[in-house]
């Protein structure tokens, strides 16, 4: 299931030395991989780890597209505690689907979307994690990591959420490393999944996020 380094990775964000909010990036998007056009050394393109072989790895998507309701599902956190997604009915949730625990590129993503944390809380915004990891698994990263976020385990049946969502890849046994935003009704309105080896960083969800935002203006205004 580790398909890039067993070793723990420290996030680079702790390399930073800062608190201060890390620099956005603007991603141009082309026929499912992203390139990073500026930003901090954090969220620049990674390719992929361990000398894989990227060659017809980027496969034909079956995500969930925008619009579609949103699967809602319950899955453990800890071995004594379960999340689901009607729990944060009310708020947006940014869903982020990744490979596995301790891995390269995904200890770099999930560094990310802990740092700006607090701004995608300022558009109404949760992050939730979802490996196939388990929950034992998940408990040791997060701590190591100092991670602020929920991790559940798509342990058992292996990867079923990841499946309902269309990001599972059978023939590795774990799921993309794909990105939904869903809104407070709980429809999924943007998902991209990014290449295996490619760290999608967060300017795409904040572009959905604001993009969601200006929509939701218009209404507020008629409103009154």
């Amino acid at each position: 299931m580790r398909s890039d380094d067993a070793t723990p990775q420290t996030s680079s964000s702790k390399e930073q030395g800062t608190n201060a909010p890390p620099e956005r990036t603007k991603t141009a998007t082309q026929g499912g991989s992203s390139t990073q056009l500026t930003g901090n050394q954090r969220m620049e393109r990674r390719g992929p780890q361990g000398g894989a072989n990227t060659e017809g790895e980027t496969q034909e998507s079956t995500a969930l597209p925008a619009g579609t309701k949103a699967p809602d599902f319950t899955l453990h956190t800890t071995p004594d505690q379960e999340v689901s997604l009607s729990d944060f009915r009310g708020k947006r949730v940014v869903l982020v689907f990744y490979p596995a625990d301790w891995s390269p590129v995904c200890g770099d993503e999930l560094a990310v979307y802990n740092e700006v944390l607090p701004e995608l809380r300022k558009h109404n915004a949760e992050v939730v994690g979802i490996s196939v990891d388990g929950v034992w698994c998940h408990i040791a990263y997060a701590k190591y990591n100092k991670l602020h976020m929920p991790l559940l385990s798509d342990f058992e049946p292996k990867g079923e959420v990841a499946r309902s969502y269309g990001v599972y890849r059978k023939k590795d046994g774990v799921s993309e490393r794909a990105l939904f935003l869903i809104d407070e009704q709980g429809t999924i309105r943007w998902s991209y999944v990014s290449p295996i080896g490619v760290n999608p960083g967060a300017d795409g969800v904040f572009d959905a996020l604001e993009e969601l935002d200006s929509q939701k203006a218009p209404q507020k205004g008629a409103a009154a």
